[in-house]
């Protein structure tokens, strides 16, 4: 069973993401938060498997709160979703950099949410390849010097080679292209990277970049 906490400030919201997410018989809604603070609460007295957090919220804001929760010392295997208004809300570059695994607009069709609250416990890209190669440009654009490239030390070179590839936003099957092996096995080169440091897909793309394994103009 996938447990979820809702953390948005508006009640009709999270009613309606209650309503959808209990009819389905592998998920439950664990509880509910109308701000930043209560989220945080809840997510270390519940420990869900997943949060849908609003980015705009009073007391502390969403962003604020992912930070503190994947921060934690003992987060768990808690995914933070960020939900956002428009597609290119101008915090879904900073909701990766807090520690979010990802973001719905929230207009998403209800099997689409569903799909991604199943996708982001599995590790999986919760961001579709144009949204990813959207955010890997901001990314680029505000990139520094790269940090020292401890990361890297832990990896093999077919890791570093996995990890550049999602890096400049390629998908599993187009990782497998490059590669020339099965889209499982891109799948299974995926994972193993992510283990030795990443807590998803979207912590990959921060930490290519941070390492200076891929470089800004490396899009192509």
């Amino acid at each position: 069973m996938i447990r979820v906490l809702l953390a948005d400030d508006q009640s009709l919201v999270r009613a309606g993401f209650r309503a959808l997410l209990d009819a389905q018989p592998d998920i439950e809604v664990a509880g509910e938060a109308a701000d930043g603070e209560g989220a945080l609460r809840l997510v270390r007295e519940l420990r869900p498997d997943v949060v849908l957090m609003d980015i705009r919220m009073p007391l502390l804001d969403g962003l604020a709160a992912t930070r503190r929760i994947t921060g934690d010392a003992d987060p768990g295997d808690v995914k933070v979703v960020m939900l956002t208004t428009f597609e290119l809300d101008e915090y879904v570059f900073e909701a990766i950099r807090s520690g979010a695994s990802g973001f719905l607009v929230k207009d998403t069709e209800p099997d689409e949410l569903l799909r991604a609250v199943r996708a982001v416990v599995q590790g999986d890209a919760l961001l579709s390849p144009g949204v990813t190669r959207r955010l890997i440009a901001e990314f680029a654009a505000r990139s520094k010097e790269p940090a020292a490239a401890d990361a890297l030390a832990r990896l093999t070179e077919r890791e570093r080679e996995v990890m550049a590839l999602v890096g400049i936003g390629l998908s599993n099957e187009e990782i497998a292209r490059r590669l020339v092996v099965s889209p499982l096995t891109a799948k299974t080169h995926v994972s193993r990277t992510m283990v030795k440091g990443a807590r998803d897909r979207a912590q990959l793309v921060v930490l290519a970049y941070e390492s200076g394994l891929v470089r800004p103009g490396w899009l192509g």
